[in-house]
């Protein structure tokens, strides 16, 4: 109980680090504006390093560890604790995710995938709200501590929305062939006259399943953080008791509901929507 008590101070100490500066200098938007680390310009393709970057090496690399940890290491007849809670994701991702969204034909070729990104993007959001010095800045040369996730970039997210749009394509065109796939958009005994008009909605229906899939999981992660700042904020830019004492405990609280809900059901609607939709693509309803 000590040192749950213990970690939740220092949390919310390091949650206030990024709002040192003076009420004139606060701005939210700031902590998410990416600084070239490390710059490297091939022609005009960037692939700088940044903070978006770190974090998403970070987070692949700990979703490796956790899988390998919960479902590989030492793993016997007997489930402990972390067998048990890796069994508990391994199910949900099976029976919740894969099962639900995909055709029995196509489980175990896209279950991985389902799972892998499922488990990824929850570490991501995860690693957005804990205190971490990877912030780029400095004071008196000790690095700053921070909460940032690289699922509030449009970039990151519309690039994993992307491969699972991609997939979708792909698996419909090898599973019915072209023309039986691209024949499926459209409705069985639709009058001929109105399909100038369908076939365009169609079709850009299929793009906003790419829009929809990034702008999810981008605008909630944004928004959480940006409230989370914000109420930071409010204690150095409101000098008027008792008002300014109440924006530690409003952002300990959205950061609670973040953490508990946001995280979890953003990971698990973008892997069974992932999974909807491939699904969708091999089997055609119509």
């Amino acid at each position: 109980m000590r040192f749950n008590r213990l970690v939740l101070a220092l949390t919310v100490l390091m949650l206030a680090a990024p709002a040192t500066a003076s009420a004139e200098d606060f701005n939210p938007s700031d902590e998410f504006a990416l600084k070239d680390w490390v710059p490297i310009h091939l022609g005009g393709l960037d692939l700088s390093i940044n903070k978006a970057v770190v974090y998403l090496l970070v987070g692949s690399a700990l979703t490796c560890l956790l899988g390998i940890g919960l479902m590989r290491w030492r793993v016997g007849n007997v489930p402990g604790r972390r067998q048990t809670f890796g069994e508990v994701i391994y199910d949900i991702a099976q029976t919740q995710v894969a099962e639900t969204g995909l055709p029995s034909k196509a489980i175990a070729l896209w279950f991985p995938y389902c799972a892998t990104i499922m488990l990824f993007i929850f570490v991501v959001n995860l690693l957005g709200f804990l205190p971490l010095p990877f912030t780029g800045e400095t004071y008196h040369h000790v690095p700053v501590w921070g909460i940032y996730a690289a699922t509030s970039q449009i970039s990151v997210t519309l690039t994993l929305a992307a491969m699972t749009f991609l997939f979708t394509h792909i698996e419909g065109i090898r599973f019915n062939g072209p023309v039986r796939y691209f024949r499926s958009w459209i409705p069985r005994d639709l009058p001929k006259a109105i399909l100038p008009l369908i076939v365009p909605i169609e079709i850009l229906s299929q793009f906003m399943r790419l829009i929809s899939l990034s702008v999810r999981l981008y605008a909630n992660m944004l928004a959480g953080h940006i409230l989370i700042l914000t109420m930071i904020g409010l204690v150095f830019i409101i000098h008027t008791p008792p008002w300014r004492f109440f924006g530690l405990p409003a952002a300990f609280i959205f950061y609670i509901f973040e953490v508990v809900i946001v995280v979890t059901i953003q990971a698990f609607i973008f892997a069974a929507l992932s999974a909807i939709y491939i699904g969708s693509a091999i089997e055609p309803e119509h």
